[in-house]
């Protein structure tokens, strides 16, 4: 008959070579997420730069002597449609080149700004939307607030800390 020592012995063996097997997978997930991370960072670089180059719509690229059909002063930018490309900030930019969610995380924010108040989080935004903080919907939330910190409207002070960004304050976009 086994002794309890060896059968405490054996079950603490299997314990610790479960513990080992999974953070051998843990660290192999996370230094796959390091490079997934990196793929994903550079592909919003990307299409950060198309956005620019499309909202310029050529026009940096313009001959010096072809002047033809531009005006003095553009109209301003119709406002986004839904789904729209997140334009990059600067001085002067309406909050109306973005999309209703975009603007809606802008809003609370500078309501939190106004009130004295720090960042905030993606399921603390959730929770202020009235919006199960689901995990599905908390990262639909992250990736927006991410690509507005991308894109110079959010800062962001601490992983998962959101903020408007200085001069980005305002629906008007006013500084």
């Amino acid at each position: 008959m086994p002794s309890v020592s060896g059968l405490l012995e054996e079950r603490e063996l299997a314990a610790r070579r479960r513990v080992e097997g999974l953070r051998e997978e843990a660290d192999r997930v996370q230094a796959e997420l390091v490079v997934a991370e990196q793929d994903w960072k550079e592909w919003v670089i990307a299409r950060s730069r198309v956005g620019e180059v499309l909202a310029l719509g050529g026009a940096g690229n313009a001959a010096p002597d072809s002047t033809e059909g531009l005006r003095e002063t553009d109209p301003q930018p119709e406002p986004a449609k839904p789904k729209s490309v997140v334009p990059v900030w600067r001085a002067g930019l309406a909050w109306s080149v973005l999309s209703v969610d975009y603007q809606r995380i802008l809003r609370v924010l500078s309501d939190r700004q106004r009130l004295g108040q720090g960042p905030l989080t993606c399921q603390d935004m959730a929770a202020a939307f009235g919006i199960d903080p689901v995990p599905a919907r908390v990262e639909t939330l992250r990736s927006k607030a991410k690509r507005l910190v991308a894109r110079g409207w959010l800062a962001e002070s601490a992983p998962g800390q959101f903020t408007l960004m200085p001069g980005a304050s305002g629906p008007v976009g006013a500084s």
